[in-house]
C-alpha cells in the first residue's frame, strides 16, 4: 500500500516519459494521516502542511507541473475545490488557461453537466459549455485520485466539449482504491504521490 518516495506511476510505458526530477520526499514527509476521518475506518490524507508551508507548496507544484509541461496542453482544469489550489496554479507557471469542474448549481452561465455514482452516495458536476474548444488539448489535475468516480466524470466532461484530454495527474494516488480502472483508457494518468 506504500510507494518509494518520488515515483509515479502512470498507464504510459515508463520507457516513454522520463522519470520525475522533482525530489517529493519532503512531500510525502508533510502528507499528515488523520485517523476515522470524515468517517469511521477511514484514514485522511491531509495536505493542508503542504499548503501553508510556502517551500513545500512550490515544490508541490514544481511536481505537478513537471508532469503537464511537455504536454503542448493550452487549458488546465480543475475540479472543485481542492483541484482549484493545484491546477490554477499549474495553470499560471504553463501560461495556460484555467478552467473549473464544479458541482451542480456553482457555475453563472449556460454548462454541461453529469451525474455519477460515489461509494456512499450520488454527485453532480458541472463545467460551463464554451469553456473548452472542439480539439483544444487539455490536462486534468485534481488533490487526490481515490476510487475515480470524480475524475472520470470530469473526464467525460471534457470529452463531450470535444476536448483532447492529454493526461490526468493528482497529488496523492491511493492505489489501493484503483481508481484508474474507471478513467479513459489511453489518457496518461500521473500520480505524484501513490499510497
Amino acid at each position: 500500500m506504500t510507494a518509494a518516495a518520488g515515483v509515479a506511476r502512470s498507464r504510459v510505458p515508463l520507457q516513454t516519459r522520463p522519470a520525475m526530477t522533482t525530489d517529493t520526499t519532503p512531500l510525502r514527509a508533510a502528507v499528515r494521516d488523520v485517523p476515522d476521518f470524515p468517517a469511521p475506518g477511514i484514514v485522511f490524507k491531509d495536505i493542508t502542511p503542504m499548503l501553508s508551508d510556502g517551500a513545500l507548496f512550490k515544490r508541490t507544484i514544481d511536481a505537478l507541473t513537471e508532469t503537464v509541461a511537455e504536454s503542448g496542453v493550452t487549458k488546465i482544469v480543475g475540479i472543485d475545490a481542492r483541484g482549484f489550489i493545484f491546477a490554477a496554479a499549474v495553470a499560471d507557471r504553463l501560461g495556460c488557461g484555467f478552467v473549473p469542474v464544479r458541482k451542480k448549481g456553482k457555475l453563472p452561465w449556460r454548462t454541461e453537466g453529469v451525474s455519477y455514482d460515489l461509494e456512499y452516495g450520488s454527485n453532480q458536476i458541472e463545467i460551463h459549455a464554451d469553456a473548452i474548444a472542439p480539439g483544444e488539448r487539455v490536462w486534468l489535475v485534481d488533490d487526490v485520485l481515490a476510487t475515480g468516480g470524480t475524475a472520470a466524470a470530469a473526464a467525460g466532461l471534457i470529452q463531450r466539449l470535444g476536448g483532447d484530454l492529454a493526461g490526468m495527474t493528482f497529488l496523492i494516488e491511493l492505489g489501493f482504491l484503483e481508481g484508474r480502472k474507471l478513467l479513459p483508457a489511453r489518457v496518461p494518468v500521473e500520480g505524484v504521490l501513490i499510497y
